[in-house]
């Protein structure tokens, strides 16, 4: 029997599209650039004091890992969640979330940083080299729990005597909680290390940034219709049950203090129509759009099982010519 998807080891490294395979190229140059040339840093990374008048920072900072270990695990992390989210949102509306949501992170540290020397007036604020692609990874989580949200894998008919199936639905199950929960990790981390400034607000401006986007902004290729109103996606779902009471009012003020507005310019443009939702604004074409999208995951699973199928063959046709 072929390697299950995803868990299996061939199908886990292969299948990726050729826009995430051109933008880990992007990453990996960044970091031999700043390798061979250390002072390009000062240029490319979100250096506050210097994004005026460099204030091309502010979109380059996210494609440059100055550690070998950051170029690695974004690499990975990029090829692998992009294979899975690429084909669902389409080639278009992926570059553009990774450019929009980048751009919108780069500029939350700016204020954040600047804000913060004000406030104590400690000059590393200004001065710190800020860049990674750790807040994208962390929009990836959001965007992977908005097409696989609770337990619509079961859509993907895995089968329970395959333990490796049964893994893969506690790990998709556990997916709705799963962003709020590494955010928790990396706030956790950042009590033990000295430079948890370079890339906490990162990730927790990739997280919230990509949740406006996607929630308000993301356009559906299906419908061409903007935002996900479902329930399943609201910012409550981040959380496990018994937190969502305490949540939810919070989330409600701040929803009316950023989204209001936008929210309301989209009523008086014709959101429902007759009294009766448009397409993609209610929870069953939510629905809908979600099973299309685990339809669309289950055929690359498919193609990639076949594929795996067929290397074992040729290896053991190979194998039996050399005997």
């Amino acid at each position: 029997m072929s390697s299950p998807p995803i868990l299996g080891g061939a199908s886990l490294f292969t299948g990726f599209t050729r826009l995430c395979k051109g933008l880990a190229v992007v990453l990996v140059a960044g970091h031999i650039v700043v390798q061979i040339f250390p002072s390009a840093v000062n240029y490319l990374a979100l250096i506050p004091a210097r994004t005026i008048p460099f204030a091309w920072n502010l979109l380059t900072a996210g494609y440059i890992e100055q550690s070998i270990y950051g170029v690695v695990a974004s690499t990975l992390c990029l090829l692998i969640m992009g294979k899975l989210l690429e084909p669902v949102w389409g080639s278009k509306e992926f570059l553009k979330f990774i450019f929009i949501v980048n751009f919108l992170i780069s500029v939350c540290v700016f204020i954040t940083a600047i804000s913060l020397y004000y406030i104590t007036r400690q000059e590393n604020y200004l001065y710190m080299p800020i860049s990674g692609f750790q807040g994208i990874l962390a929009g990836f989580l959001v965007g992977t729990k908005q097409i696989i949200p609770d337990q619509e894998l079961s859509l993907l008919r895995l089968k329970a005597k395959d333990v490796s199936y049964i893994l893969l639905g506690a790990v998709s199950n556990a997916m709705q909680w799963f962003p709020s929960l590494m955010l928790l990790i990396a706030i956790v981390i950042s009590f033990f290390t000295a430079e948890s400034a370079k890339y906490l607000p990162t990730i927790i401006f990739g997280t919230y940034m990509s949740w406006i986007y996607l929630r308000y902004f993301h356009r559906k290729p299906e419908t061409k219709l903007r935002g996900d109103p479902s329930d399943d996606f609201a910012f409550s779902s981040f959380f496990p049950d018994f937190l969502r009471p305490v949540i939810d009012p919070i989330a409600s003020i701040f929803h009316r203090m950023l989204c209001g507005r936008f929210e309301t310019s989209i009523e008086a443009r014709g959101y429902t129509l007759g009294g009766a939702p448009l397409p993609g604004s209610d929870p069953i074409e939510a629905s809908r759009r979600r099973e299309r999208g685990a339809r669309a995951l289950e055929e690359r699973l498919a193609a990639e099982r076949l594929a795996t199928a067929r290397s074992a063959e040729e290896l053991k046709k190979d194998a039996s010519e050399n005997v």
